[in-house]
């Protein structure tokens, strides 16, 4: 499969590159459109037309494969399948907090294969594919992904280097990213969260794609949260794997499927999955 995906991944790193360079233009525009969905959340010009973007090279490059965006919904039947996040992070985006960027995962049969996040107000992108080992770079995202998959993956980019998430080994030393009080609250889990902060080191709120970039790199050791779709979490689960991590739903299913997250650096995971679930409502 590592063969098989090379061409993928260099899809990926050049969907990337479009993402970057349409998303990159509008933020902190002065003019910036910007408008509510049906669910109230905010969507900007932005990320339809980064969406677009993906969508049509996809089109024109691996025609006979499925997409699934938060924009555009899901189009075409086959068991790979594109799935995007335009701007994860939206609000940051329209508010001028530059922690946001774009979500590419490639699923095959359902399971994230191939992951790319680009964050290019913060001048870093974070990828990897089964095999192929995680890796980042400040390079990738401000210079673009010109080379091929298997050289980035090997670290051509000249400030490469390959991820690995943290040896931490006990709650009391760990550090917690759980995104925001309230998601836990209307989930029914806030006295659970509550229960693990306390058992931790540390807990903070990192936020949308940086909090899994920051596991990955071996810099936090737990992240998890709820109310997100497949497509925030697609193509981190990738990144977090390949990076040595483990990625689950909170109550242990694999995959993006399930309304929740819980990524770990693997030694706690089973730790705080008891944690959450042990007063499950």
């Amino acid at each position: 499969m590592t063969d098989s995906l090379a061409d993928d991944l260099t899809l990926a790193l050049e969907l990337a590159d479009l993402a970057d360079a349409v998303s990159l233009a509008r933020f902190r525009a002065i003019d910036l459109d910007v408008q509510t969905k049906p669910d109230r959340t905010p969507v900007t010009e932005a990320d339809l037309a980064v969406e677009r973007a993906i969508l049509d090279r996809i089109a024109a490059a691996r025609p006979d494969d499925g997409t699934f965006g938060e924009e555009f919904g899901i189009e075409g039947e086959s068991n790979r399948q594109w799935i995007i996040d335009p701007i994860d992070g939206t609000s940051n985006f329209l508010r001028g907090v530059p922690v946001w960027g774009t979500l590419i995962a490639l699923a095959i049969d359902g399971v994230p294969v191939v992951g790319v996040a680009s964050s290019p107000a913060m001048k870093r992108r974070w990828w990897a594919a089964t095999g192929m080992g995680a890796w980042t770079s400040s390079s990738a995202a401000e210079l673009g992904a010109s080379e091929s998959a298997t050289d980035a993956a090997s670290g051509a980019f000249p400030d490469a280097r390959r991820l690995r998430v943290s040896g931490v080994e006990q709650l009391a030393d760990a550090s917690l990213s759980f995104q925001s009080l309230a998601q836990w609250r209307d989930a029914g889990y806030l006295d659970q969260l509550l229960a693990l902060s306390e058992q931790v080191w540390r807990d903070r709120a990192y936020g949308d794609l940086w909090a899994y970039a920051l596991l990955a790199e071996g810099l936090i050791d737990v992240v998890s949260e709820f109310d997100v779709k497949p497509y925030d979490l697609a193509a981190l689960i990738p990144i977090v794997e390949e990076a040595g991590g483990r990625f689950t739903s909170v109550t242990g299913e694999p995959g993006p499927w399930h309304g929740s997250s819980l990524a770990t650096n693997g030694l706690l995971h089973d730790a705080v999955l008891t944690a959450l679930t042990t007063h499950e409502n």
